[in-house]
């Protein structure tokens, strides 16, 4: 069995983290402290959002974490992108039994329905915005 690949969602938590606290400094610490993980697979992911244009950082001390752009105009998709998560599924890479009909055919059959899974995962993510799954939160006063 492999590994699960958990990128895409600790970003997609990261960037509404940073929506939610649009007007407050948000460090990589508050950050992790949210994800509850380690603080350098939340760092890893953080770079892989600025590196996509998604967040903007500044470094040192005091730095912080905000928003590149409106929430409105970033999809899941976006997000999905920037973390280089792995297709959805995959065929496995047991060797074909060339005797078996099923076992001949069965690869490329996967294939075909897998990428078509993928694309509309992939469809689906791109209609979903970060300000549809989580508002800015709201000062009391």
């Amino acid at each position: 069995m492999s590994a699960t690949n958990v990128q895409f969602s600790v970003g997609v938590h990261i960037m509404q983290v940073l929506h939610a606290h649009a007007d407050d400094k948000v460090t990589s610490s508050s950050i992790t402290k949210s994800v509850n993980a380690d603080a350098g697979s939340v760092r890893l992911v953080l770079a892989k959002l600025a590196k996509a244009g998604l967040v903007k950082t500044t470094r040192g001390r005091g730095g912080s974490s905000r928003l590149a752009k409106p929430a409105q105009k970033i999809s899941l998709l976006d997000i999905y992108k920037a973390t280089a998560a792995p297709p959805v599924f995959a065929v496995h890479s047991h060797p074909v039994e060339c005797k078996c009909v099923v076992s001949r055919e069965h690869k490329d059959t996967m294939v075909r329905v897998l990428k078509d899974s993928q694309a509309a995962f992939e469809v689906a993510l791109d209609r979903k915005k970060l300000s549809d799954i989580v508002g800015p939160r709201r000062r009391r006063g």
